[in-house]
């Protein structure tokens, strides 16, 4: 994907690279990294907790590690084969 979002938190904006998404139980979950050309850049998934009204999305990280793991498979698949997680 590639596509970069700038996200507000408490401390400022920060620009991060959405490396895939996907749809599970009905939500929608981004895996994202810091903007970085540093392969060994750290991931984060982040699930959309926006309500149909908003104009906006709002995410949150995932950190339930069940749900984390089962993400994980599914973006595995996703991705080319040379992908790695640590």
């Amino acid at each position: 994907m590639g596509e970069k979002l700038v996200f507000q938190t408490d401390e400022g904006e920060v620009t991060l690279v959405v490396i895939e998404q996907t749809r599970l139980n009905g939500a929608d979950y981004l895996l994202v990294s810091e903007d970085t050309e540093d392969e060994e850049a750290e991931c984060l998934i982040l699930k959309d907790v926006s309500g149909a009204e908003e104009k906006e999305a709002r995410y949150e990280p995932v950190e339930d590690e069940a749900l984390v793991d089962a993400l994980m498979k599914i973006f595995a698949e996703l991705l080319p084969e040379d992908t790695t997680f640590a």
